[in-house]
């Protein structure tokens, strides 16, 4: 695989109608929508009966974390959520206590683009995902221009935390009632995308698209099941064999019933028992699906890399957001600007993993952001009603930028912006006709200057590291299982190769996620990736097997049954 023709490189057309373009609506969209308005009301409301609401903006900090995390089982979901909840308060105590120091707009700019920077490196290197470091930067950069004494600081930051604290239990609520809940959705997923590819390759009209998607689906299928890296059950076992289903489906969709995919996802959707394909471990006619399940349980017992190595490649992205974040907020500034903020964080919004998809944020933030003032204006005069209508407003607005910007950012930025503004609004009423002028000026500023910082750094070395750690993995491999073949290989060798291997897998999977390739270079081969781990986990099973930790023919059903449903 890794011997493959490089493509050449080419520079792509920066799309602008397509940027715009509607998609489907996630599976999920209801469960950060809902989620972050169980987690923003209940502070909110109580300041409102309190008639503090000035105090709203660092209640919501906490409570935005609700956010994150709703694709991972609940058992990675808890550490990430707590990590998340600790990160925004370390990001607040910087801003919170820089602001209390000075109020040199210079120095808070500059502070504010490093944090951006920081933020941005370690979802990145995390994978925290949606809404990853945007949603830190903004609650660090806003308050960075909130005067502040340094004897406040304690009481707003235990706002924050307590109200983290309850986003944290408004983000596990669902874990009694669903406890397989994300695992089931992701498997359920591979399994649509993989019977609507079997049907255009069945029709003869493969289409490039649903193949993509499938593969990329089944890709974040063992993601998820993997998160649960020390937690296998017997549901999560019956789910791998069902995502193997769907690999299969990928590699013979002439032989793959759509319909039979199409009705296991639906089961699969439900709370009722995950159907049951046959156990490939106890079915001599499925070796290749017995194969990669013990791959994939040798993968899963590998440590994870820590973080300061997965930092190291996400540097030039670092510098590109750190210069983009610095100097819209100085252009900001030079043109009078008194919440420069919004310049900065613009510019922290748009860096993606290449500058086509930076490109197709630019603009999908632009143009959100000019309707979404639009519908500030709209909703100001029941806004300013009173505290509670002020608060209402605040959520519905949460409420619809979750619900729709899983089909376009820019269709979420029309309820983001009115957002942002709203909160402004929190310490008292702002003059309208200014909160719009400032925010399209900063708006356009930010998306200007952050895409061309990111014109002004790139990542060249992005697509070579893919290449690399395939390179890597097909080594590893052929090593692996020159020694389960080989009737020579000692105990000692065979176990680093099998180590190895797995290692070289969990470090292909972290590249490939870090690394989207830049403007101008050759596409992710995501197809060649999930190829190698589908390889590779096979290998793993033949070492497995050569170590004797696998079942033999001669197993009871008693036996294999056993080891199947042990906790």
């Amino acid at each position: 695989m890794s011997s493959a023709t490089p493509t050449p490189a080419r520079v792509r057309r920066l799309p602008v109608v397509g940027a715009l373009r509607l998609g489907r609506p996630s599976d999920v969209w209801f469960k950060p929508a809902l989620s972050v308005v169980a987690a923003v009301a209940p502070p909110s409301l109580l300041l409102v009966a309190l008639g503090r609401l000035d105090l709203a903006a660092y209640t919501m900090a906490g409570s935005l974390c609700a956010l994150y995390a709703h694709h991972r089982p609940y058992a990675a979901r808890a550490k990430v959520l707590a990590w998340v909840v600790l990160g925004m308060l370390g990001g607040l105590a910087v801003a919170l206590v820089t602001a209390s120091l000075t109020r040199n707009a210079v120095v808070l700019v500059t502070v504010g683009a490093l944090l951006a920077a920081v933020q941005k490196a370690v979802c990145d290197a995390t994978r925290v995902g949606p809404p990853a470091h945007v949603i830190l930067t903004f609650v660090s950069s806003a308050t960075l221009f909130v005067p502040q004494t340094l004897g406040q600081v304690p009481g707003h930051l235990a706002l924050a935390a307590a109200a983290g604290a309850w986003a944290w239990l408004v983000g596990m609520a669902p874990a009694p009632l669903r406890p397989h809940g994300p695992e089931r959705r992701a498997t359920a997923q591979a399994l649509h995308t993989a019977a609507a590819y079997a049907e255009t390759a069945r029709g003869g009209e493969e289409s490039a698209g649903a193949r993509s998607a499938a593969y990329a689906a089944v890709h974040a299928a063992w993601q998820t099941l993997l998160a649960a890296r020390n937690r296998p059950s017997t549901t999560r076992r019956a789910l791998e064999r069902l995502v193997v289903r769907a690999e299969v489906a990928l590699a013979a969709p002439a032989d793959t019933d759509p319909a039979r995919l199409r009705a296991w996802a639906d089961a699969v959707r439900g709370s009722g028992r995950v159907p049951r394909t046959g156990d490939p471990r106890r079915d001599e006619g499925s070796l290749g699906e017995r194969d990669e399940l013990v791959g994939v349980a040798a993968e899963r017992a590998v440590a994870p890399r820590p973080l300061w190595s997965r930092l190291g490649p996400l540097a030039p992205l670092a510098v590109r957001t750190a210069l983009g974040c610095a100097l819209a907020g100085y252009v900001s500034l030079a043109l009078g600007a008194d919440r420069p903020y919004w310049a900065l964080v613009t510019a922290a919004s748009l860096y993606q993993a290449n500058l086509t998809l930076t490109w197709s944020r630019a603009v999908q933030r632009v143009v959100g952001n000019l309707v979404g003032v639009l519908l500030f204006a709209a909703v100001t005069p029941v806004a300013r009603l009173g505290p509670l209508a002020l608060v209402l407003c605040i959520l519905a607005c949460n409420f619809g930028a979750e619900a729709l910007i899983g089909r376009n950012y820019w269709l979420g930025s029309v309820c983001v912006t009115p957002l942002a503004l709203l909160v402004t609004e929190l310490p008292g009423y702002q003059p309208t006709g200014e909160l719009v002028t400032d925010r399209v000026v900063d708006t356009l500023v930010g998306a200007l200057v952050g895409f061309a910082a990111a014109l002004a750094v790139t990542d060249r070395r992005a697509g070579r590291r893919v290449e690399r750690a395939l390179t890597a993995v097909d080594r590893a491999r052929e090593r692996a299982a020159r020694l389960a073949a080989g009737p020579a290989s000692t105990p000692a060798a065979l176990e680093a190769a099998r180590r190895g291997l797995a290692a070289a897998v969990v470090d292909l999977r972290a590249t490939a996620d870090a690394a989207a390739g830049e403007w101008w270079q050759r596409a992710l081969p995501q197809e060649r990736v999930v190829l190698a781990e589908q390889a590779a986990h096979r290998t793993l099973a033949a070492t497995v097997r050569r170590q004797g930790l696998l079942p033999g023919p001669g197993t009871t059903s008693t036996q294999t049954h056993t080891e199947d449903t042990s906790p």
